[in-house]
């Protein structure tokens, strides 16, 4: 067996003040979550155009299977770029999955008929889920400990910025004065492929995670990145503090084969996966409950003109951005598993309560807005913690599979049954029914959030190599 090698490089990248560097990795990577708040937002607002018979004249029926077709490539594409993130590199994978998505939106501009278009979508999507996986293990192996709480959140939260974007540009380009809604859906994805390809040349100075190195036995490497980090902060901060602890790694394992991962996620760190689960379930189901019948609720309960249903995007994405930017640091002070609670059942209560008010006919379009907003402050910052626990409780060799395995999960539970479900309970017409639908996913996220409090691991302030050993290191596989 290959003698352990012990290493200070995870201490000394903790160490590290907060750096234009690190800004740097965080406008790099974090940009993949506001590229897919642009997707799903910009087809959700150009729906209605592409029923047209002089754009692509599709059918309402075919309008949702795109949308299936987008997630299921998510999904795969998290599984599979998951795996090989782990097994090839945090920063191939990261290039590679962004030069998927650009591909995959750039020829959506381009559609003929459906079929050319939904085979977009799914490619699209292929490139997001591998986004995901890829981008989430970076930020976090990247990030000084003491404040990957609220930097994992805001940048998950910044999906919204994406969502607004794209509404905005859906207002735009669908403008008869500017281009209109022949030619402007075409421009929005286009646009959106410019806007990966300067990413892309952005995303090529971030650097291969130091800690994967170190556990692929490639320590010479991973010490000359530190060593190149450390001069750039040096050069703005002056002296660094000295790096305390060291990390035993087994240099050249092979990556963890599936069975592997299953033993670890299903029996040594069982309570974990359970919370992970009930984390990634809920949320999407919570989500996907609310924003797919965003439109729908607007038009058919509240009379709201299809062309206005963008304007009310604003408000909503406004509480998704804020709650994540300042409720994240709290998730580095109180803790993980309070703040995890508190935003899960908060947020589940108030949906209960805007259901209820909704049932009763209290509310107009406005004020319903402004309700949803509200929860979604909460909910924002909760769905974003459940990113960042899956991300951060498992050992580093297998973080990115695990990442994808929670949020294919989460994805195909709530991300398929979510608008099925609303959909069926809409086209009953009656408001009860709709309730039924919000109470089930107020449910859930209490559920989950009660197990949270229970179960979940307190990771705050706490180096990755503690809150799960390598599996390298001995401590943390069988």
């Amino acid at each position: 067996m290959t003698a352990a090698v012990h290493s200070d490089i995870p201490a000394r990248l903790d160490r590290l003040p907060w750096s234009r560097w690190h800004w740097r990795v965080v406008i790099a990577l974090g940009v993949a979550w506001v590229l897919d708040g642009l997707e799903v937002t910009l087809v959700g607002s150009i729906g209605a155009v592409l029923e047209r018979p002089d754009t692509l004249g599709l059918s309402a029926g075919e309008i949702g299977w795109s949308g299936s077709i987008y997630i299921a490539g998510a999904v795969i594409g998290a599984l599979l770029f998951g795996r090989l993130t782990d097994r090839l590199g945090r920063k191939k994978l990261f290039l590679v999955t962004l030069m998927v998505y650009t591909l995959g939106t750039l020829a959506t501009a381009f559609s003929p008929n459906f079929a050319f278009f939904a085979v977009c979508r799914f490619i699209t999507g292929l490139g997001i889920g591998g986004e995901y996986a890829a981008i989430n293990s970076a930020i976090d192996e990247l990030i000084p400990a003491r404040v990957r709480g609220r930097v994992n959140l805001a940048i998950n939260g910044s999906f919204w910025i994406g969502a607004g974007l794209g509404a905005a540009l859906s207002l735009v380009l669908l403008d008869a004065r500017v281009i209109g809604p022949v030619w402007g859906w075409r421009a929005g994805f286009a646009l959106g492929a410019v806007l990966a390809v300067a990413i892309l040349l952005v995303r090529r100075n971030v650097p291969e995670s130091p800690r994967w190195l170190m556990a692929h036995g490639r320590a010479d490497e991973a010490l000359r990145i530190v060593e190149a980090i450390e001069a750039e902060v040096r050069a703005q901060h002056g002296p660094l503090p000295e790096a305390q602890g060291r990390v035993a790694y087994v240099g050249n394992r092979r990556s963890p084969t599936m069975r592997e991962v299953a033993h670890v996620l299903l029996r040594r760190y069982r309570e974990r996966s359970v919370v992970a689960v009930a984390l990634m379930v809920s949320q999407a189901f919570f989500y996907n409950a609310i924003f797919f019948t965003y439109a729908l609720v607007l038009t058919r309960f509240y009379g709201v003109a299809e062309d206005d249903v963008a304007l009310y995007i604003f408000p909503f994405a406004l509480g998704n951005v804020l709650g994540p930017l300042l409720l994240g640091p709290l998730f580095d002070s109180v803790g993980r598993r309070k703040m995890i609670a508190l935003t899960y059942v908060l947020a589940g209560v108030g949906l209960a309560l805007t259901g209820w008010a909704f049932m009763m006919g209290w509310l107009d379009a406005r004020s319903q807005a402004l309700c949803w907003s509200a929860v979604f402050f909460l909910a924002s910052a909760a769905a974003s913690s459940a990113y960042l626990t899956v991300s951060e409780v498992f050992p580093l060799e297998m973080r990115a599979m695990a990442i994808a395995i929670f949020y294919a999960i989460g994805m195909g539970a709530g991300g398929f049954v979510a608008p099925v479900l609303f959909g069926a309970l809409i086209e009953t017409g009656s408001r009860g029914a709709v309730m039924v639908g919000y109470l089930i996913g107020a449910a859930l996220v209490i559920v989950a959030g009660l197990l949270a409090l229970r179960y979940a691991a307190d990771a705050e302030r706490k180096p990755l190599e503690e809150v799960a050993p390598p599996l390298s290191s001995g401590d943390g596989g069988h």
